[in-house]
């Protein structure tokens, strides 16, 4: 089963990254860009079948691993 892990900084947290992104879109002619948050994506191969199973490991892992809980947060989708 095939997992994606979204990891958001939280909101309030301060994101350089994003606020490069929106203005270098600025400098390239993109107006109407409002604020810009840059996040990451995981995309895990799953051996467990379980959809629920597998949404808990998944979940486990973004808590211990791939995201830091303090200033980002994470969804987990399933496919």
């Amino acid at each position: 089963m095939r997992a994606k892990v979204t990891v958001m900084p939280k909101a309030g947290v301060l994101d350089p990254q994003g606020k490069a992104i929106g203005h270098a879109l600025a400098g390239l002619g993109f107006a109407g860009v409002g604020e810009v948050r840059a996040g990451k994506v995981i995309e895990l191969e799953l051996a467990e079948t379980d959809p629920v199973k597998a949404r808990a490991e998944a979940e486990a892992m973004a808590r211990r691993l791939l995201a830091n809980t303090v200033i980002e947060s994470f969804s987990v989708t399933l496919d």
